[in-house]
C-alpha cells in the first residue's frame, strides 16, 4: 500500500466518526510494533494538510522488560518531526514477577493505559490514538463471541469523561497485511515484542482462527467487519456518513 491510499483510509475513518477536530493535540500510543509506528508516521503526514489543524506526539510506555531499546524509535520520531516521550514503568515486573498472573493481558493493558493517559495529560493532549486496525476489530468481536457470549467490538471513539480524554482508532479501515507491507515499503523501524506472553494468549488463538476462516472463505473478514460497523453495537457512535 502506498502513502496516498493509507492517508485516504485514515482520513475516511477520521471523517466518518469525527475523530479529529481543529485544535486537537493527539498522542499516539507507540508500542514499537508495526501498527503503532505506521500510525505515528501516517498521522504526522496527515497533519500537514488535514483541513482541521491538529498537533501530534508519540508516547511509548516502557513495560520494563529486559533488552528493550527505544533509541531507534526516538531517532525516527525526531526525523519525522514528531515529539516523542518514553514513560519508564515496572508494569512487566508487577504483572509477571509480583502478581504472577496466569492471564496477564487484562492487568497489563489496564496499567499501561493508566500510564499512557497520565503522560498524555501531562503533555497537554486531549486525545490518544490507538493503532487498532481492521483485523483487531474483527478479532475482538470473535473473542467476545467465543469467550464472553456477546457481540461486541471496541468503538472507533471512546470518551473518558472523568479524564476529559478521547481514544480514537484511525487505522480501523486498514487490514493488518497492508500495514505490514506499508512498513516494509517505507522502511519504518520497529522493535521486537519482548512480552513473555506474546503468541500464547486467547487473542493469538483467535488471530489464527480468523486467518483460517479467511483462507477457507475469502472475504469473510470484511463481511464480519461490515457486521460490526452496521450491528448497532453498544457504545458505538453513529457514522456521520449515515447523517448525510
Amino acid at each position: 500500500m502506498d502513502i496516498q491510499k493509507m492517508l485516504s483510509l485514515l482520513r475516511q475513518a477520521a471523517e466518518q466518526y469525527g475523530m479529529i477536530e481543529a485544535g486537537d493535540r493527539i498522542a499516539v500510543g507507540v508500542s514499537g510494533g508495526k501498527d503503532s509506528m505506521a500510525l505515528l508516521y501516517t498521522l504526522k503526514k496527515l497533519s500537514a494538510f488535514y483541513p482541521k489543524a491538529f498537533e501530534l506526539c508519540g508516547i511509548c510506555v516502557d513495560l520494563g522488560h529486559p533488552d528493550t531499546e527505544f533509541s531507534e524509535l526516538q531517532r525516527f520520531a525526531e526525523k519525522l518531526g514528531a515529539e516523542f516521550s518514553v514513560v519508564h514503568t515496572k508494569i512487566g515486573q508487577i504483572v509477571f514477577a509480583e502478581r504472577k498472573e496466569k492471564h496477564p493481558c487484562s492487568l497489563c493493558a489496564k496499567l499501561r493505559k493508566g500510564a499512557l493517559v497520565e503522560e498524555a495529560q501531562r503533555l497537554g493532549c486531549n486525545k490518544i490514538a490507538y493503532a487498532h486496525h481492521l483485523d483487531d476489530f474483527v478479532e475482538t468481536m470473535l473473542l467476545s463471541l467465543l469467550f464472553q457470549g456477546r457481540f461486541y467490538a471496541f468503538p472507533p471513539v471512546t470518551r473518558f469523561e472523568d479524564r476529559n480524554m478521547e481514544i480514537i482508532r484511525p487505522l480501523m479501515l486498514v487490514e493488518e497485511s497492508r500495514i505490514r507491507g506499508f512498513v516494509r515499503r517505507y522502511e519504518i523501524p520497529t522493535i521486537e515484542n519482548t512480552c513473555p506472553a506474546d503468541g500464547k494468549t486467547e487473542r493469538a488463538y483467535v488471530k489464527k482462527l480468523l486467518a483460517q476462516i479467511e483462507r477457507e472463505h475469502p472475504g469473510a473478514k470484511k463481511r464480519m467487519f461490515h457486521a460490526i460497523t452496521e450491528g448497532g453495537i453498544e457504545d458505538w457512535p453513529e457514522s456521520f456518513l449515515h447523517k448525510l
